[in-house]
């Protein structure tokens, strides 16, 4: 079985929409997919019926946004088979209202620097719920003021020290949950809780703080980010407290900072099949 549990569409920071996305898993001989959109729950019943159409296990995903108030850092807590969604409804509204917002604010400093119009941007965020930074560093390639997504200009935009928009960068988390409070939530909708990629945000001591409390379900132990070592160190996270070893591409297509495909990474068949054992469980 090849499961790859996170990956993003159009509803967020992907450049592939929901079907593309699936029929690219199709392909690449995908078993198990669930599309975790930031702080999006748009993708869940329309997802699960093309995933039938196309022969795969779909698996409704969100990746919440959230933040570590102890310790000052960001952390992503992905969430498998809510079976009360509507319990996560407010808390990503409110998210995604503030990263637009947040979003307006930098693309008009963009604008003031280079000269393209608000709907350039518009046009590659139209199926978001969000202005993402990939979306104005899109339009600023369309007319030839970067060839490339993340490079020179990316970093004079969004550095959080020196960029043009560092006020909006480093206001990212203001508005996301504690983390303790997005877990219980997500607990209280019957999800199942998996703290994302523990390197990106450097959430060692936090996952397991989290994990001897039993707060949360699993880790992303398999990632792009994370090395042999560290990934051993997660294993063992996850066997001393028996909670469940999970792993994805992060697949956001062209958005992605560096060249990956769907399937890159997986999820072991058995964290699969608890996953989905404790999702219907909770029904």
């Amino acid at each position: 079985m090849r499961a790859d549990l996170h990956c993003h569409t159009t509803l967020s920071d992907g450049s592939l929409g929901i079907e593309e996305v699936i029929a690219q898993a199709k392909r690449n001989k995908i078993d198990v997919l669930a599309i975790t959109d930031h702080d999006n729950l748009a993708s869940f019943s329309r997802a699960v019926v093309l995933g039938q159409r196309y022969g795969i296990r779909v698996l409704p995903g969100v990746e919440i946004s959230a933040v570590d108030g102890q310790r000052g850092k960001k952390v992503h807590i992905l969430c498998y088979m809510p079976h009360k969604p509507d319990r996560l409804e407010g808390l990503c509204l409110r998210t995604c209202e503030a990263r637009k917002q947040r979003g307006k604010k930098m693309a008009l400093k963009v604008m003031s620097e280079y000269p393209i119009a608000l709907e350039n941007i518009l046009h590659y965020a139209s199926g978001s719920k969000g202005i993402y930074k990939c979306h104005i560093m899109h339009a600023l390639m369309d007319y030839g003021y970067t060839t490339e997504l993340y490079g020179e200009v990316y970093e004079s935009l969004f550095n959080a020290n020196t960029g043009l928009c560092s006020a909006e960068v480093i206001a990212e988390t203001e508005h996301n949950p504690d983390v303790r409070f997005a877990l219980e939530l997500i607990r209280s909708a019957g999800g199942t809780a998996i703290i994302a990629h523990p390197k990106v945000y450097d959430s060692f001591d936090l996952i397991d703080e989290l994990a001897s409390a039993g707060k949360i379900d699993g880790i992303e132990v398999y990632h792009e980010s994370a090395n042999e070592e560290e990934e051993e160190a997660m294993l063992k996270i996850c066997e001393k407290y028996n909670i469940i070893p999970t792993g994805g591409s992060d697949f956001h297509g062209f958005y992605n900072h560096y060249a990956i495909s769907l399937g890159y990474k997986f999820t072991p068949e058995q964290s699969v099949r608890d996953i989905i054992l404790r999702g219907e469980a909770l029904k």
